[in-house]
């Protein structure tokens, strides 16, 4: 069971870019949460993800001895129903937010690397992804803020 909440339902197996996989399906999620709830809720159940995952990492790597391993993408699902709850529920500003999201999770710039390096156990796991969320839900925001803002229509 364990396992399967880390993984986020066998898609951090997937054999190549489980990060990817795993925010993927994160943003698939979060669309139908945003068809149903409000980005109140998404934004509870990514702190609920959070929470649940510090402490289920924190169990996994006493019994694996593998600190962030590659298929464990509860974080990345964490991460990126926080971006899209900052950001918006329109199409566009999902899209944009698993965007922002993947290239801070994949390049880590500034602090988001030093958590990465310097944080052990589930907090340092969760706790990267959980602030590239944030990042990426309020850069998503400007972007999107600034194309209507000139006319742009997206999506």
């Amino acid at each position: 069971m364990q396992k399967l909440f880390l993984t986020f339902f066998g898609t951090g197996l997937l054999p190549k870019a489980p990060g990817t996989w795993g925010s993927l399906a994160g943003m698939v999620c979060a669309y139908i949460i945003l068809a149903y709830f409000s980005s109140t809720t998404l934004f509870l159940a990514s702190i609920l993800l959070f929470l649940l995952g510090v402490s289920a990492v924190e169990s996994y790597e006493k019994i694996t001895g593998e600190h962030d391993s590659s298929h464990i993408v509860i974080d990345e699902v964490a991460g990126v129903f926080l971006a899209i709850a900052i950001s918006g529920a329109t199409f566009a500003q999902i899209l944009l937010s698993f965007l922002f999201f993947r290239l801070l999770d994949i390049k880590k710039p500034s602090i988001i690397g030093r958590i990465d390096r310097n944080v052990k156990g589930g907090l340092g796991v969760m706790g990267d992804d959980m602030v590239a969320g944030f990042f990426a839900g309020l850069m998503s925001a400007i972007a999107y803020g600034v194309c209507l803002k000139f006319g742009i229509n997206l999506i």
